[in-house]
């Protein structure tokens, strides 16, 4: 039997703060000059972490049990490694997403029944980025699905549940947490590349190689950060957003220098990592500014 701290571990809980991270800029950036609705801004991290774990289930699953995941490194795999049987992951990931279509139906009817359009894309998009017969991740589009979901819908769309609005300062923050999102789907891909060649899944990694994966990388971390400077146009003190850029600087190195899994891993982790700090420190300028 599969234990909780086994389950615990296949929601990969290092990704959390991808989740978390939007949804707390883009709240901030709704309330700079308005009331704050806390019962909101719960509702929306709920959605957020619950689709989070739902996708990486769903993940673990599809990739499971197309044998994507035979040789993989990182996180540990329930379906690839046996952990789990195939239809328990699976459950798994319908029940995580289930409850983030709850939460979202919530949320909308507080505050906008289109919302509930924006549920069924992102809840798709979980599903599909490995699963279905026509995965889009495994043709090279995960990256563009991560900026679209854990950028914009997740930041501007936290924003917007505030005060059914969408100021400036989310749009950019959608960049801000958004392209360190991306960066941490590149690191991963640049990491299983061989095998993902091997499966049949061509990631933007496996397409073009890893040098201009790692380039793509690297801006992801100069686009994030001339994000923040354009926030600070408008609240000066969202600058102290660009002091995370010290954290930028162990994944870029050990990406530009290293190709073994263990140092990738490592990266990976510190782009989650500089996810959180950007967004915290954004937001703790948006708040005092």
């Amino acid at each position: 039997m599969t234990t909780a701290s086994e389950w615990l571990a296949g929601a990969r809980p290092r990704t959390l703060g991808l989740a978390i991270a939007p949804v707390v800029l883009g709240t901030a950036a709704a309330t700079t000059n308005a009331s704050f609705r806390p019962e909101r801004a719960v509702l929306a991290l709920l959605v957020a972490i619950a689709l989070q774990v739902g996708v990486n289930y769903s993940n673990d699953y599809a990739d499971g049990i197309r044998g994507t995941d035979a040789d993989r490194r990182g996180p540990m795999r329930l379906t690839a490694t046996g952990t789990a049987a195939p239809a328990a992951v699976r459950r798994a990931a319908v029940i995580a997403l289930g409850l983030g279509a709850v939460f979202g139906a919530v949320l909308a009817i507080m505050v906008d029944l289109r919302l509930l359009l924006l549920g069924v894309a992102a809840i798709a998009a979980a599903w599909g980025y490995t699963g279905g017969r026509h995965p889009y991740g495994y043709a090279g589009w995960g990256e563009v699905a991560v900026l679209a979901f854990f950028g914009f819908a997740a930041c501007a769309g936290s924003a917007y549940v505030q005060h059914a609005t969408v100021p400036a300062t989310a749009w950019w923050g959608s960049l801000v947490v958004g392209l360190p999102a991306c960066a941490v789907l590149l690191v991963n891909n640049i990491r299983d590349a061989d095998g993902d060649a091997v499966a049949g899944k061509r990631t933007l990694a496996v397409r073009f190689g890893r040098p201009l994966a790692k380039r793509l990388f690297v801006g992801c971390f100069v686009g994030s950060l001339v994000s923040v400077v354009l926030i600070a146009t408008s609240v000066p003190a969202a600058a102290i957003g660009l002091l995370a850029g010290i954290f930028a600087v162990g994944p870029v190195r050990l990406v530009l220098k290293r190709s073994d899994p263990p140092g990738l891993v490592a990266a990976l982790v510190a782009t989650v990592r500089f996810t959180i700090v950007v967004s915290l420190l954004t937001t703790i300028g948006l708040v005092i500014g």
